[in-house]
């Protein structure tokens, strides 16, 4: 991959800010370049970052210094961004999801395959010590054998604080893929690949208001569901319910809960790094909960560590934050909605192995 990696990111929006924090924690990335759309908001990054450039999307993706691409557009540009990027012989790396859709995931991936470059995919979340903690306890066989999980995220809407969220209340948007890949991707990493899902979906309300910025009270249309449950079925036999809502005001269940036949755990929220793994065991059960110590994952981190990780990985092996798990995870929730519409069981078709654990660590280091 060469050490460091240099890095040009297209998608200068209020993301790159979580990227830039983290970057110079990470010896194997060096960035190089930006470039967005507007470019006075690619300038105004460039000022920030000293010995960075703001270019076009043209000149960024022909630059010779450029190895690899972050790409922070929106996600209905992130296919083509990918595409453009692997057509000029660079690595890509980028948020959440991997595409629109998975006929679109699918071409970025063959596109890779055939130019023989990388693709990376957030959330990396999963490799901070929550996640990796959780897993490394399931994998030391602390609970017996996995047998059920649940996953939820609900909340009232994004639209009382997003000052645009129109996006979020249109086909394409919607609690499932917005949120859902923080969480299938834990799942994917806790108990494996998904080979079949059932769901339902419903919305409460044809509008919503909007709560923040210059169009506070303005109206905005609803034409998606905003509430999506359903059941993952794992290829190793459990069986995952998971939750998503713009519809309820809150909850007090576990962000994540694993249940196996010895022990239950409670995992942190997948849309961070850290938080305290809980464990009940049968044995103890009178006892409560106890509070695991942080024994796997990166220490203290942050978005590109998922990047990073890219970087270090030797050639002939898979970075762990990658593109199979990534079109996975959307082949997970594409399913789902299938199955919503449908009323039916739809099977998944592709396998993502279980990305390698994370050994308790600190930031990714260099290949030697």
């Amino acid at each position: 991959m060469g050490k460091p990696l240099n890095i040009g990111i297209i998608g200068c929006g209020a993301i790159i800010a979580q990227y830039l924090k983290t970057f110079p924690q990470l010896e194997s990335v060096n960035l190089v370049a930006v470039a967005d759309l507007d470019p006075l908001r690619a300038q105004a990054v460039a000022d920030s970052q000293p010995g960075v450039r703001a270019l076009s999307v043209d000149e960024l993706l022909a630059g010779v210094d450029v190895d690899a691409v972050l790409n922070l557009t929106i996600p209905a540009a992130h296919a083509e961004v990918a595409l453009r990027a692997i057509d000029a012989g660079k690595h890509v790396y980028g948020e959440k999801p991997l595409a629109a859709t998975t006929e679109e995931a699918k071409q970025v991936l063959e596109a890779a395959r055939a130019a023989g470059v990388r693709v990376g995919c957030a959330p990396d979340t999963v490799l901070g010590t929550g996640i990796q903690t959780a897993r490394k306890a399931i994998d030391d066989g602390l609970i017996g054998v996995p047998i059920s999980a649940t996953a939820t995220m609900v909340t009232p809407g994004h639209e009382r604080w997003h000052p645009n969220p129109d996006f979020y209340y249109v086909p394409g948007g919607g609690p499932l893929l917005d949120m859902g890949p923080y969480y299938v991707t834990a799942l994917v990493t806790l108990l494996g690949p998904v080979v079949s899902v059932i769901g339902v979906a419903s919305h409460t309300r044809t509008s919503r208001t909007v709560g923040s910025g210059p169009r506070a009270g303005e109206s905005v249309p609803v034409t998606t569901d905003t509430h999506v449950t359903g059941v993952l079925v794992h290829q190793s036999g459990a069986l995952s319910t998971l939750v998503m809502s713009f519809d309820a005001v809150g909850t007090r269940s576990p962000n994540i809960e694993i249940h196996g036949e010895n022990a239950s755990l409670i995992v942190p929220d997948p849309n961070v790094f850290a938080g305290d793994v809980e464990i009940c065991t049968l044995a103890e059960r009178d006892a409560g909960w106890k509070v695991l110590p942080v024994s796997a994952g990166y220490r203290d981190a942050g978005r590109g560590y998922g990047l990073a990780d890219m970087a270090d990985t030797p050639a002939g092996e898979q970075h762990r934050a990658n593109g199979d798990l990534a079109y996975h995870v959307l082949e997970v929730m594409e399913s789902l909605l299938r199955s919503a519409a449908s009323g039916v069981s739809v099977p998944v078709e592709s396998r993502a192995a279980r990305p390698s654990p994370v050994p308790l660590t600190g930031v990714p280091q260099p290949a030697a």
